[in-house]
């Protein structure tokens, strides 16, 4: 029997298909290694079972947490355990003993919140690596992760007290800090294995007592090889720490028994300014003295890419320099802090090295701070300044009174091999990231990176160093171990790992018999057939040679973000199901196997597995700005379905949804009769017809009667061009009412156009063809020699027209027109720095729905911005995706998708609001609202425009189902000018 018969014989969740095998194909490291099957465990039962049936069929296993190995850790042949999706638990939290025990697949943000819940935020678990939110306990285990926090916290394994293991042969054992014993004494074999091992292990520490001694546990981030110097005598014969770092090659942890912390009661922030990051590391030593519990470095390559990608204000707090260090001191009394702040800073001033210095105190610069730190694997892959930089050399360590020297030689170093290095890490624990402009896809810069990585390792060695400091060494430097250590230290590493996985079948090719650095490097022999494409791809990246397409899909590196529970909005398909498959990285890994043309993922456009991958991306565009190196998969999912469907029946969502703007232009001239028709058996009815689900109800149709009178204050040649999109001219027409009227309370006239499309419904819906048409009219019709601003109300609708127009339509006048967009909160902002404030008698609070789009193109803090200038507080921002997110909330396979989306974020919100308004100026957000309300009119929500219309009297008497805002916050006024009545344009 096959391992795959014996599995789901025995009921265990394990998937083989290609699309499963592409994903976790890949961690976040150079290599691609397909495995031979995924397992899903539930419980330390099935983890067993499934050992049990490799080590009978000769199988490999790989443990997997959240896969953001740097080292290629995480990815092997075999069956690849993922410990991520169900065995993510805290078992429990023990304040008193401050400890808690927990599942391996646990990510560990999730823990740290789950013990300051648990413990009224007095305690929370300690090590904090940049990857917190998506990486999990077990994969720190694994590498003995270290964190930003290192400087007052130490290692992983400092914080480990137990661990519950699975054998190479099946057996459950517990490794503790004195010892190892079987979990149930009344399991025979399991008492036996322990004593065995047990004995081994104190004849290897008898053995090579000098050598353990002499070169094992020198500087604070000696992560390389095993960590058997905690098997000496003077630290007790601690098991658990011993197997901590041996990255999945000894045994299984299915659960951790972890030390917790207590939380500082205050703390501050220093950012320092620095010439350079050699300068900056002369400074450490004298930061050290003051006891702080984080000393973390960036230079300004990634800096700058952060602001270019993410906008100017993304990065605050930042003093003058080309390199900065972020200090953290913390204590029991902020005055003392405070004090102890100034000592050093008036300290470094005195060195000379110091180019500038502030204590950070606002909440939002520090967040933005941590930011940029926490992003900077991924910000550092492709830089604005153009070129791509790589892991490889991702974590070497030197002590730290040694790391200034270190980075001298290392520069030159770089030189040497014509490479540039973008440089960010944990400076007070003398460990640095650096990516490096390899290329790894030519053969001459393959050889140029293997010269490197040996001559790096000669380097770090000379330094007293380590490869790694806090990845592992894995794939990418178990290789190069013979230069740090001693033929007999590799002799007792080997021996280790023996005694537990005699038959090599745990993570074979990491520390012990390593495969080669250089061999399965993912962006190695991808054929360079070309991929033709609708958009324009080529501003993903600088790289010229190399098919657009196919370079945008390669930009995923696998660092993880999309898979965080919280923070921004990306991956809200992620976030509803907790499988790889539906996160921005796993659609990536699958198109980069399309690319490839491989075995995993063939066909290429006509791959069934890229569809199924790609069906759940609700397209919310927010993976282009929450990623850090702007993963867009709402394009990709475009352009794929446009080729996917090339001359074949689509579904029928894509043709009533997808040619809504059609539609609109029918159901406008019969809206009256259309509206009175549809009652709810009737508009079930249509909606089955249509391919939309029957559990939302149709919103109500506007008529061109509708329209021309709330677009009765356009101006032709007005100041402001506003755009009157296809959903709010065909649902919500008291918008422009309303919009106009508030740009007219600012002094500008507006030019309502309502004769041009955006696109979107065909963008979304992979049409590409007729949106390209569509968008290349409406460039035409807007490039009208001005630089007036056009305003666009429907969020979705302005960023097609920011983004998508100069990425399909390559025109001079699509991009001139696309620096023309604003979304209507941008235009409040610009009318608020203008000196207005407005007239209309505003709420104190709302509660608003950040828009995905909005979030994704204009900024994420755009409509709290434009709240505050109106004088309003966005006391409630459910920043998250609402779940309709266009045609996906209305297709009847997704709508239980759509209502797990909405829990994310907006649900919570909408319940919380009581008497607040509700603010949705995305069409798709407000029908979200009511369905989550109950409320089918159209006054569940509100839009911007409604809050701040001087004179609400003009849509106070709106039709039935519209909405009436003559009521609570916004009633009525005579104040506000009137807006003249000219001519429009329709059509």
């Amino acid at each position: 029997m096959t391992v795959l018969d014996l599995l789901r014989g025995a009921d265990i969740e394990v998937d083989d298909s290609p699309r499963r095998l592409a994903e976790y194909s890949y961690d976040a490291s150079n290599y691609r290694v397909p495995p031979s099957a995924v397992v899903f465990p539930r419980t330390a039962d099935d983890v067993r079972t499934t050992v049990k049936a490799c080590a009978r069929t000769g199988v490999t296993i790989v443990s997997r947490g959240g896969g953001t190995s740097m080292a290629g850790n995480a990815i092997g042949t075999g069956v690849v355990l993922d410990f991520s999706r169900y065995m993510n638990k805290v078992i429990s939290v023990d304040a008193s003993e401050k400890s808690a025990v927990v599942q391996p697949g646990i990510v560990i943000s999730e823990l740290a919140a789950a013990v300051s819940a648990a413990t009224d935020g007095q305690l929370t678990y300690a090590p904090d690596p940049s990857s917190k939110t998506r990486a999990t306990v077990g994969g720190a285990i694994g590498n003995d992760a270290c964190g930003n926090h290192s400087v007052r916290y130490g290692r992983t394994a400092d914080h480990t007290i137990a661990l519950d293991i699975v054998t190479a042969d099946g057996h459950l054992l517990r490794a503790t800090r004195s010892g190892i014993h079987a979990v149930d004494p009344s399991d025979s074999g399991s008492v036996d294995a322990a004593a065995r091992i047990g004995a081994e292990l104190a004849a290897l520490v008898a053995d090579n007592m000098a050598d353990f001694r002499l070169e094992l546990g020198l500087i604070p981030r000696q992560v390389s090889g095993f960590h058997l110097s905690n098997l000496l005598p003077e630290n007790g014969f601690d098991v658990a720490r011993a197997l901590v770092g041996s990255e999945g090659t000894c045994a299984i942890v299915v659960a951790a028994t972890v030390a917790l912390v207590p939380v500082p009661k205050a703390a501050l922030l220093l950012s320092l300014g620095y010439s350079d990051v050699v300068e900056a590391a002369q400074d450490v030593m004298t930061i050290l003295e003051f006891s702080p519990a984080a000393i973390e470095g960036i230079d300004e390559k990634i800096v700058e890419t952060m602001q270019a990608r993410r906008g100017i204000d993304s990065v605050r707090g930042l003093p003058a320099g080309n390199a900065w260090l972020y200090v953290d001191l913390d204590g029991d009394d902020p005055a003392e802090v405070e004090e102890k702040a100034e000592r050093l800073l008036a300290r470094l001033k005195e060195s000379g090295r110091l180019k500038d210095g502030r204590v950070v105190a606002d909440p939002a610069e520090r967040k933005s701070l941590w930011r940029v730190r926490e992003d900077g694997a991924g910000l550092s892959t492709r830089l604005v300044g153009g070129g791509e930089s790589w892991p490889g050399w991702e974590d070497s360590a030197v002590a730290p009174q040694n790391l200034a020297a270190y980075l001298a030689d290392f520069r030159d170093l770089l030189a040497a091999h014509s490479l540039t290095g973008v440089m960010y890490g944990h400076f007070g624990a003398g460990c640095m990231h650096v990516r490096i402009t390899f290329d790894q896809r030519t053969e001459r810069g393959r050889g140029i990176m293997q010269a490197f990585l040996r001559d790096a390792a000669e380097l770090v060695v000379r330094h007293g160093g380590s490869l790694s400091g806090e990845h592992g060494d894995g794939r990418a430097r178990s290789e190069l171990l013979p230069i740090m250590y001693s033929p007999s230290m590799l002799s007792a590493f080997a021996r280790f790992k023996r005694i537990w996985d005699p038959a090599a079948l745990l993570n074979p090719g990491s520390i012990t018999d390593p495969a080669p650095m250089m061999k399965d490097l993912a962006l190695e022999g991808v054929p360079s057939r070309e991929w033709k494409t609708t958009f324009e791809l080529h501003q993903v990246g600088t790289t010229t040679d190399l098919d657009p397409f196919v370079h945008a899909t390669q930009a995923c590196v696998g660092v993880g973000r999309c898979r965080s529970s919280s923070g921004g909005v990306m991956c809200p398909s992620y976030r509803a199901t907790g499988d790889e498959k539906d996160s921005t990285r796993g659609r990536a890994r699958v198109l980069q196997d399309m690319v490839r043309t491989s075995t995993t993922v063939a066909d290429g456009w006509a791959s069934e597995d890229v569809k199924a991958s790609l069906d759940l991306c609700l397209s919310c565009k927010a993976c282009s700005s929450d990623c850090p190196v702007g993963v867009d998969m709402a394009t990709y999912k475009a352009e794929f379905l446009d080729h996917h469907y090339a001359g074949r029946i689509r579904p029928m969502a894509h043709y009533s949804l997808g040619w809504l703007p059609r539609w609109l232009k029918l159901t406008s001239r019969i809206a009256p009769l259309l509206n009175r028709a549809l009652t709810p058996r009737t508009g079930r009815l249509a909606a089955r017809l249509g391919g939309l689900t029957t559990e939302r109800s149709l919103p109500r149709f506007a008529s061109r009667k509708e329209l021309r009178q709330q677009s009765a204050g356009s101006t032709l040649g007005g100041d402001v061009v506003l755009f009157v999109d296809s959903f709010t001219k065909g649902f919500r027409p008291e918008v422009i009412g309303a919009a106009v009227r508030v740009l007219a309370d600012g002094g500008r006239t507006a030019e309502c156009r309502s004769d041009m499309c955006c696109g979107l419904t065909w963008i979304s819906t992979g049409q590409l063809a007729t949106a390209k048409k569509q968008l290349a009219r409406t460039a035409e019709m807007l490039d009208d020699g001005t630089d007036r601003p056009i305003v666009v109300t429907e969020p979705s609708c302005a960023a097609a027209l920011k983004k998508d127009l100069p990425e399909l339509v390559n025109t001079d006048a699509a991009r001139r027109v696309a620096a023309r967009i604003q979304s209507f909160a941008a235009a409040v902002i610009d009318q608020a720095a203008g000196g207005w404030t407005p007239s209309a008698k505003v709420p104190a609070e709302v509660t608003v729905q950040t828009h995905c789009h909005e979030y994704a193109v204009f900024g994420e803090a755009t409509q709290r911005k434009a709240l505050a200038a109106a004088g309003i507080s966005a006391v409630d921002e459910a920043t998250g995706c609402c779940g309709v997110a266009g045609n996906f909330g209305f297709e009847p396979e997704h709508f239980e998708i759509s209502m797990k989306v909405a829990e994310q974020a907006l649900a919570p919100a909408v319940r919380r609001a009581g008497d607040r308004p509700i603010l949705t100026d995305g069409f798709s957000c407000h029908m979200q609202v009511r369905e989550l309300t109950g409320d089918h009119s159209s006054a569940a929500s509100t839009h911007l425009a409604h809050v701040l219309d001087p004179n609400p009297q003009w849509h106070a008497k709106a039709p039935p189902g519209a909405p009436n805002h003559a009521t609570g916050p916004q009633a009525p006024s005579s104040s506000g000018p009137q807006a003249p009545t000219t001519t429009r344009r329709d059509t």
